[in-house]
């Protein structure tokens, strides 16, 4: 990555990160403040509208009331009927007609409207009465007493296009009295909301109990019902407590709504909504602002970035031209020094490099010179240390030649000497073979003793000793033996010991004899190979430890690897012994317990496992 890049996704991650997360983190508490007053002021006008519709509706059903309490219906001729029900419907310009029904809701004498509409009264006609009288059951008033009131069910006044509800007011005492009927209109009840509307911002609706908007701040909403997911959130609050104003948020499109119902046990709410885009746009505009100011703040630290890094690079540039030029050998080639600053130090130093380098230049010429007569004289040494190596490896091979000849001819030796014995046995002291044979049997004796010379030459001891041993101290000692040949055939040597291995039953001896044929195996094996490594591993593993003996040689062929551990099994390249190694080894691992394997390649190598029983 260039300095430039660096110095870049520095400044950004110091500087504009930072204060980008803080601003957001800000600007997201702030919303969700001001998401949380525009609920409370939601609510407050809720409430206040509700109050306000509330009492308009209850002014006009009471002035009714009143009104109908004044009079004696039941005295009262047809012209005097006719002047009340006048009364009745000049006490609200909201009512639009004024009807006498009997007390099982039959209609008596002729109502009172303006089909016309005048002084503020909707205008009504005739085909609306019927609509009237279903609206409200005023057998729910027989028990009642004079001027007790009843709501109906709210409907569409055709004239109007406004929602409208019919009130039933009892005229006289008893079950057989007269009622009076009154169409209120929710015209002047739409000024209100519309006014709260104004002064909030925001849309208010008034429903019913069936989600209806019988008045509402959007004319053209009259007397359709709220969308279902508007109506659920109303169904879930009115649930716990129908009475307290609440709030929530509604989705597709987000807006904030409020709710509150009217009071005075009027079975109606009053519904306050609001676009969030609308109430949280100082919001947004200031998220904008952020935006655009962290915008400008990295445009401004990306070009101050780029000036200096461009200065910075030039000067870069020239430092690295120099370490060029002193890796081609040009070691009398300096930097320009400009400024006071670190990068003028670096300068500084890098031509005090570079006189060092002319000076030691000149010591390694003149070195080179006497390092060549010390070569010279080393390697004549060399010469005399690899002739001993190879008269030490002449009489290894003597020892191996000795042992192998040993057990070829312990046998039939012991087969020769017993039967001399016998025939020794048969004859008189006057025999004349009797002298040959003892010339014969002394000359086996004599046999059978080089023999045995040669076997305690070629081992430690004839029976296993086992007893706890540091397989590890095993393992250098014989790399003490036979190290400095295997590195002087040009084998890299590898000893890979875990640490901590504890100790394992066998014959230190034997264990060493074992150890040190399979080291003359991988040598073998390699000498003809491009590659030589020889690597030793110890460790432990299944409660047992373990020790590898791997080569980079010719490995051994699928069809001969059941043989090795044949006696006198060979397939050197060279002669060196007559095939006792591996079999000794495994008669050895064997009495200790463990196993001997092998894995091997043609011509990638082999390994050679030692498993033996912790002690």
């Amino acid at each position: 990555m260039r300095l430039y890049q660096q110095l870049v996704l520095f400044m950004v991650a110091v500087t504009v990160l930072p204060l980008a997360a803080v601003g957001f983190l800000l600007l997201s508490r702030a919303e969700a403040r001001l998401a949380d007053r525009i609920d409370a002021e939601q609510r407050t006008q809720a409430s206040a509208a509700a109050e306000l519709v509330g009492a308009a509706l209850m002014e006009v059903v009471d002035s009714l009331a009143r009104s109908a309490e004044l009079i004696d219906w039941h005295a009262a001729n047809e012209a005097e009927t006719v002047g009340g029900l006048r009364l009745l419907y000049g006490q609200s310009p909201a009512v639009s007609a004024v009807l006498k029904l009997d007390a099982r809701g039959q209609l008596v004498g002729e109502p009172v409207f303006r089909p016309q509409g005048a002084e503020g009264h909707p205008l009504f006609q005739p085909d609306g009465l019927e609509r009237m009288v279903r609206s409200v059951p005023v057998q729910q008033l027989r028990g009642g007493g004079k001027g007790q009131a009843a709501l109906g069910v709210a409907y569409v006044h055709p004239e109007s296009g406004r929602a409208a509800v019919s009130v039933a007011v009892k005229l006289a005492e008893g079950e057989d009295a007269p009622y009076a009927l009154a169409e209120i209109v929710f015209g002047p009840l739409e000024s209100v909301l519309r006014r709260r509307a104004v002064e909030g911002g925001a849309r208010l609706y008034l429903v019913d109990e069936d989600r209806r908007i019988l008045a509402t701040s959007e004319p053209q909403r009259h007397m359709t019902v709220l969308e279902p997911q508007l109506v659920a959130h109303l169904v879930a609050s009115a649930a716990a407590d129908p009475l307290v104003p609440r709030s929530f948020r509604v989705q597709d499109p987000a807006r904030r709504v409020s709710v509150a119902r009217v009071p005075r046990g009027l079975r109606f709410d009053v519904v306050v909504e609001s676009d969030e885009a609308t109430v949280l746009a100082p919001v947004d505009a200031l998220r904008d602002a952020v935006l655009g100011s962290t915008g400008v703040a990295l445009v401004v630290l990306l070009g101050l970035g780029a000036l200096f890094t461009r200065r910075l690079n030039r000067r870069l540039a020239e430092v690295v031209e120099g370490a060029e030029a002193y890796g081609r050998g040009e070691l009398d080639r300096r930097v320009r020094v400009e400024g006071r600053d670190e990068l003028s130090e670096l300068a500084t130093s890098f031509n005090k490099l570079g006189a060092e380098l002319e000076t030691a230049r000149a010591r390694i010429l003149q070195w080179n010179d006497e390092l060549r007569a010390r070569v010279e004289d080393a390697t004549a040494e060399l010469r005399s240390a690899q002739a001993q190596l190879v008269e030490a490896q002449k009489l290894a091979a003597v020892g191996q030649l000795g042992a192998g000849v040993a057990h070829e001819i312990n046998n039939p030796l012991a087969g020769i000497l017993g039967n001399v014995q016998l025939l020794m046995l048969d004859r008189g002291p006057a025999d004349p073979d009797l002298d040959t044979l003892r010339k014969i049997e002394h000359s086996a004796k004599r046999c059978k003793e080089i023999t045995q010379n040669l076997l305690r030459f070629s081992q430690q001891r004839e029976r296993a000793d086992l007893r706890p041993v540091d397989l590890n101290a095993v393992v250098r000692d014989a790399l003490t033996l036979t190290e400095h040949q295997v590195l002087s055939d040009g084998i890299t040597l590898s000893t890979q010991l875990a640490p901590n291995l504890g100790r394992v039953r066998a014959d230190p001896g034997h264990l060493s004899q074992v150890v040190l044929a399979l080291l003359s195996n991988a040598r073998t094996a390699m000498m003809k190979s491009p590659t030589r490594r020889l690597t030793l591993r110890t460790g432990q593993r299944d409660g047992a430890a373990f020790l590898e003996v791997e080569d980079t040689g010719k490995g051994i062929a699928p069809d001969i690897r059941p043989r090795i551990f044949e006696p006198f099994f060979t397939t050197k390249d060279v002669w060196s012994n007559v095939g006792l190694g591996l079999s000794v080894a495994w008669r050895v691992v064997t009495e200790a317990g463990g196993t001997l394997s092998v894995r091997s390649e043609v011509g990638k190598g082999a390994c050679f496992t030692v498993e033996l029983p912790k002690a």
